[in-house]
């Protein structure tokens, strides 16, 4: 059976188009929330195949998403390289910052990359069978830049000044650091693929942040080497880039990247990305995740005209972002009906 996802990926054109949500699986969910409260952290959580299996689940039985997404989080690779991570409540990750290259060679290890990330792996074999027939299974990662972000600033931030400093002063250093997770990251999705997943996401979540330059060197070359990488073993495994934020950029990314989809977030012109990155990739957006949280008529304007705009190309649709914790689950059962032509 062929499903309806990896068919937009293919570069079909599909009415409906199918559709997915970024953070599908998360806390604005009641049973999601209960199923939280039982692990001890949230690296346990993404740790416990039994509770990374079930809320990954939980969005498909309330809503029939065309495809689930692994859950688990893009901290698991510096995790697995020997960095020292913490969720830490009210606060986020806190990681122990990595600044130079002697910290880098005290601390990071690729040699346990694999066998850390087990249960990850064991995640992932065990929804490929449970999620439904028509459900494609979606693997990811971070992409090098972001998760450099957090292990050289050591939590998130707000204008990544500590990271983009180190990027121009140490390029040397930096580039060492990226060519290590271009390697971890292209081994864990490869490893992913293994097990079951049949579309892989990379989320450079702070990509736009760079100068035109930066972003050439730190978001599009990792990327274009980690497609290579994947698809030299998996070659018919589609892959979407989420640069979010990259504007103008987007365009080059597609070319140099080589990926088959892109993930467009809430700022981009709809014309433009229909005129220029659709006859590239298949599109995949682009909701503002705040106009679900208002909902109303707002939101089903907004619905109809990315539908009309990019629904005459191959497009899955989604947010321009993840869903906030603060979104009804209600509104997600009428942006679902208003895709599918149900409402």
């Amino acid at each position: 059976m062929t499903k309806r996802f990896l068919q937009a990926l293919q570069g079909e054109t599909l009415n409906p188009p199918p559709m997915w949500l970024m953070r599908q699986a998360g806390r604005y969910l009641p049973e999601y929330r209960e199923i939280r409260s039982q692990a001890t952290n949230f690296l346990h959580f993404c740790y416990t195949p039994d509770l990374a299996v079930e809320v990954t689940l939980q969005p498909l039985r309330r809503y029939a998403f065309d495809a689930a997404i692994l859950f688990s989080d893009i901290l698991v690779i510096p995790d697995a390289l020997g960095q020292k991570v913490e969720f830490v409540s009210g606060q986020g990750p806190q990681l122990e910052p990595i600044k130079n290259e002697a910290q880098l060679e005290a601390t990071l290890d690729l040699s346990n990359l694999h066998q850390h990330l087990a249960p990850v792996y064991e995640t992932v074999r065990r929804l490929s069978q449970e999620i439904p027939d028509t459900t494609a299974l979606i693997g990811f990662a971070g992409a090098p830049w972001t998760v450099a972000t957090y292990m050289v600033e050591g939590k998130g931030s707000k204008n990544y000044e500590d990271v983009r400093s180190v990027a121009y002063s140490d390029p040397a250093f930096f580039q060492r650091l990226i060519d290590m997770l271009v390697e971890s990251t292209s081994m864990y999705l490869i490893e992913q693929v293994h097990r079951g997943a049949e579309c892989l996401q990379v989320f450079d979540s702070w990509a736009g942040v760079l100068s035109e330059q930066q972003f050439y060197k730190w978001s599009i070359e990792p990327m274009a080497r980690i497609v290579e990488r994947v698809k030299a073993v998996h070659p018919n495994v589609p892959i979407i880039g989420f640069p979010r934020g990259a504007g103008p950029l987007y365009e080059a990314y597609i070319r140099e990247t080589k990926v088959d989809g892109i993930g467009l977030d809430h700022t981009v012109p709809l014309e433009w990305a229909r005129d220029v990155l659709q006859p590239l990739a298949t599109v995949q957006g682009t909701l503002d995740n705040l106009l679900l949280v208002a909902g109303g008529e707002q939101m089903e304007r907004e619905v109809a005209r990315i539908l009309e705009i990019l629904g005459q190309g191959p497009f899955i649709f989604n947010l321009g972002h993840g869903i906030v914790p603060q979104t009804p689950p209600e509104h997600v059962e009428r942006l679902c009906a208003l895709v599918r032509g149900e409402a």
